[in-house]
C-alpha cells in the first residue's frame, strides 16, 4: 500500500509542477529546436552550432515534437520527437544510419506496415531544469536516470522531466495504436527505463552512432502492461492532460500522422 501511495503522489507532484504539450504549435516546435540545440551543439557538440541556435534536420518535418512545460514557470522543462516514415522512400533514421546494426530479423521495421513504425529520437532536457545534485551526471542532458539516486519514495529524487517525456511520447502512441517503435540510444538509458518497466529490448551490438549506442525495440500498445505498480497513474495522468486539452486532436492526426 505504501508504495502505490507514494506513486499515487508522484503522479500528483507531477501535475502540480509540470503538463505535456503535444500540440506542435509554431511555438512549442521552435522550443523544442531551441532546446536541442543547446544540449546537442552547444553542450554536447555532437552537432553544429548555427546563427539562428535551432538544431533541425530532415526528420522534422514528419515528426511528433512532445514537451514538457512548467506549469509555474511556462518554461520548457524537455523536448523528445516521435518520427513517422509513410513510405520506404521515407526512412526512419536508424533504417537510413544504422540498418547494418539490426540483427534482430523479426523485429526489423522492414516487416512491418510504413504507418505503423515510428522512432523516437533528439530527447533533450536543458541544464536549467538539471540543477539539482542528482542531475548532475554524465547522461542526464539526454534522458537517463541516475540509477545510483533514483527513488520513488523521495520526490526529491524522482527524475520527472525525463520519465514525463517517455511517458508522453507513449502516450501519443497509443492514442495512435502504434505497435512499432525504434530509438538507437546507451544502453545504459535504456537500463535504466527498466526502473519504470519500459522494457527496451535491444535488437543488435552497439555501434559508433553520436557515442557507443545501440539499437532497441519496443511496442507502446504493451507498455501498460509492463510498467512498474502504480506507474500507470502517471501515465494516465499524462494521457489524460493530453486528451482534456484535445492535443492529438484531427488534423494533427490528418497532418502528422498521416
Amino acid at each position: 500500500m505504501k508504495k502505490n501511495h507514494d506513486v499515487e503522489t508522484i503522479a500528483s507532484h507531477f501535475a502540480s509542477f509540470f503538463k505535456p504539450d503535444v500540440s506542435n504549435s509554431k511555438k512549442s516546435i521552435e522550443a523544442s529546436f531551441s532546446i536541442r540545440h543547446t544540449v546537442y551543439a552547444e553542450e554536447l557538440k555532437l552537432e553544429p552550432e548555427n546563427e539562428l541556435k535551432l538544431e533541425t534536420d530532415e526528420f522534422d518535418s514528419h515528426s511528433i515534437h512532445c514537451l514538457i512545460q512548467h506549469v509555474g514557470r511556462e518554461r520548457f522543462a524537455g523536448t523528445v520527437r516521435i518520427i513517422r516514415s509513410s513510405s520506404a522512400d521515407e526512412p526512419l533514421p536508424i533504417e537510413k544510419f544504422c540498418e547494418d546494426s539490426i540483427t534482430n530479423a523479426v523485429l526489423h521495421p522492414r516487416n512491418f506496415a510504413r504507418e505503423d513504425i515510428v522512432e523516437i529520437s533528439r530527447l533533450a532536457v536543458p541544464s536549467e531544469f538539471r540543477r539539482r545534485q542528482m542531475d548532475k551526471f554524465e547522461g542526464a542532458a539526454t534522458g537517463s536516470i541516475n540509477e545510483d539516486t533514483y527513488s520513488e519514495k523521495e520526490l526529491r529524487c524522482f527524475p520527472f522531466i525525463a520519465i514525463g517525456l517517455y511517458l508522453t511520447a507513449t502516450a501519443v502512441l497509443m492514442q495512435l495504436n502504434i505497435h512499432h517503435c525504434y530509438v538507437m540510444v546507451e544502453p545504459r538509458l535504456a537500463r535504466s527505463m527498466r526502473l519504470v518497466g519500459l522494457e527496451f529490448e535491444q535488437i543488435g551490438p552497439i555501434v559508433d552512432y553520436h557515442g557507443k549506442r545501440a539499437p532497441f525495440f519496443i511496442n507502446p500498445m504493451k507498455v501498460q502492461n509492463s510498467l512498474r505498480p502504480g506507474f500507470k497513474e502517471l501515465l494516465d495522468t499524462i494521457i489524460d492532460k493530453i486528451a482534456s486539452r484535445n492535443m492529438v486532436d484531427r488534423n494533427a492526426r490528418d497532418t502528422l500522422f498521416s
